[in-house]
């Protein structure tokens, strides 16, 4: 058996899940806890995108995740859309201690309908930074209604502390799972199940550009 075939062999479905919203709500902070269990206070801001990658199971299916980290700055905003076609799913995410980063919610939904696949996206809206009750600025009940209104599941994590991340996660990999059974072959048949487009060429993963002079909050 190649590589090839042994990394084939490693999984059943391949999948794209993208984490959006503005910059400093923590979308690095929260793929950081759910793919590598650590969490760091401070770092630099995302710039352009990167990707981590986890395996899990569900199901007595296998899954490799790829999770790409978009930069929340309005001048990022074209390379972001760029993964959006292929995307299968999205965690969209806000600070629940910045009341703008909530109300920008519906812009990003609009990209992500314009430029996704599907007229229909498979999300999850994730207010995080949960430990930091002291500040918040969005009640459970305000981002609820929100999310009722739009017809999509809403979830408070903490990426400081880990709570609710893996929930927000495997949330959404059951959505995209209802998918997969109606539209890809069942493991087994075959690996047409990977659901990974080559990057788009014109998306940079060097990482030599990716600044990290500035710090963000990381909570």
């Amino acid at each position: 058996m190649n590589s090839r075939e042994q990394q084939l062999a490693d999984y059943d479905y391949m999948l794209k899940f993208v984490a959006l919203g503005d910059s400093g709500v923590g979308k690095t902070s929260i793929l950081l806890r759910f793919t590598d269990e650590t969490f760091e206070s401070r770092f630099g801001a995302t710039v352009g995108i990167d990707f981590k990658e986890k395996r899990v199971s569900r199901d007595r299916k296998r899954f490799s995740i790829q999770f790409w980290d978009t930069a929340g700055q309005e001048r990022f905003r074209g390379v972001a859309t760029a993964l959006f076609r292929s995307a299968m799913g999205f965690l969209l995410v806000f600070d629940l201690t910045n009341k703008q980063s909530f109300v920008n919610l519906r812009d990003w939904l609009e990209q992500i309908k314009t430029h996704s696949y599907t007229q229909t996206p498979h999300i999850v809206i994730v207010g995080n930074k949960l430990d930091l009750a002291a500040r918040r600025t969005v009640t459970t009940a305000e981002a609820e209604e929100m999310a009722g209104k739009l017809n999509l599941p809403y979830i408070e994590c903490s990426a400081c502390t880990g709570k609710n991340v893996e929930l927000a996660v495997h949330k959404l990999l059951d959505i995209v799972m209802k998918t997969i059974e109606t539209t890809v072959p069942t493991p087994g048949d075959s690996h047409l199940c990977q659901l990974i487009p080559t990057p788009d060429p014109e998306i940079s993963l060097d990482p030599e550009e990716v600044n990290t002079d500035q710090d963000s909050c990381a909570c």
